[in-house]
């Protein structure tokens, strides 16, 4: 089997946790979750980032943010998939008393990196963590991952001006551009482009990708992970409620979850998708 097949098939498994643990919730954010799997996937199963489910308190681990917290799913999935949760603990998403709370809270939850969910924090935290690196001469990078709506704060252009002018070259972002926001398009609600643009005039490293090519994922996390001299952002352009037909651009579905009728078929779909994986392989 090769790499990317591998990696396909985990991020297959990864939809179907996703939309499986909302559907038991029965409330959820499964459009921003899924839009971020292959990007998710990439990084914690793609050698990319520097990471041990078997000893998560080593000093020289990379560190992961998910500034847009309320795409937990995704980022719960991925935990478990790599071995650091168990995998039935899935089923207790967003139930009293459960360490996977609708939105990442360490204080639950020992392995995230930190809590999350209040929108435009994320970068400001791996900026403290990137500085950290910096003055303590250690090798360890910090990745996080921010969406667009979120990009509406103003917080996250701080960050990257700040991040820019110092030069954080430890620190790699992840901008999932699906498109929409909670109750709009983010054109709608307030456009962003020319988004690149605003990044480069911020003094970053800017890549644009196709958020859901794997190898395009594998190649710009690569490229972001060694460039030098400045902060590095990925651009990736995706699709809300990626992999599931009904919720694809659906923005019903940026904070509903599928009811049993819906999770079926999207079971169905995956399933299809799974086997078409493997056929080609």
């Amino acid at each position: 089997m090769t790499e990317l097949t591998h990696l396909k098939l985990i991020a297959n498994t990864i939809r179907q946790d996703i939309v499986q643990m909302i559907a038991k919730a029965k409330s959820g954010h499964p459009g921003g979750s899924l839009s971020a799997v292959e990007m998710i996937t990439a990084l914690y199963f793609g050698g990319i980032l520097k990471h041990d489910p078997q000893n998560t308190g080593w000093e020289d681990r990379d560190r992961f943010i998910l500034s847009k917290g309320h795409a937990a799913p995704v980022l719960y999935a991925a935990l478990a998939e790599a071995g650091y949760i168990e995998k039935k603990l899935l089923n207790s998403l967003r139930q009293l008393g459960s360490p996977l709370q609708g939105h990442p809270d360490k204080r639950k939850l020992s392995v995230l990196e930190a809590s999350t969910g209040s929108l435009g924090q994320g970068i400001s935290i791996g900026i403290g963590m990137a500085l950290a690196a910096k003055m303590d001469r250690k090798p360890w990078q910090v990745f996080a991952l921010i969406g667009d709506g979120e990009s509406d704060e103003g917080q996250i252009w701080e960050s990257a001006f700040f991040a820019g002018h110092h030069q954080l070259d430890n620190l790699n972002v992840i901008l999932d551009f699906n498109g929409f926001q909670l109750d709009d398009s983010t054109k709608h609600i307030l456009d962003l482009n020319p988004i690149k643009e605003k990044w480069l005039a911020a003094k970053w490293h800017v890549i644009e990708i196709d958020g859901h090519d794997m190898r395009a994922a594998l190649y710009a996390l690569n490229e972001a992970k060694v460039h030098r001299g400045s902060p590095s952002i990925i651009i990736a352009h995706t699709v809300k409620g990626k992999g599931i037909s009904f919720m694809e651009n659906n923005n019903k579905f940026h904070g509903s979850a599928p009811n049993e009728e819906e999770l079926q078929q999207a079971l169905a779909e995956l399933q299809l998708q799974r086997t078409k994986l493997e056929k080609e392989n």
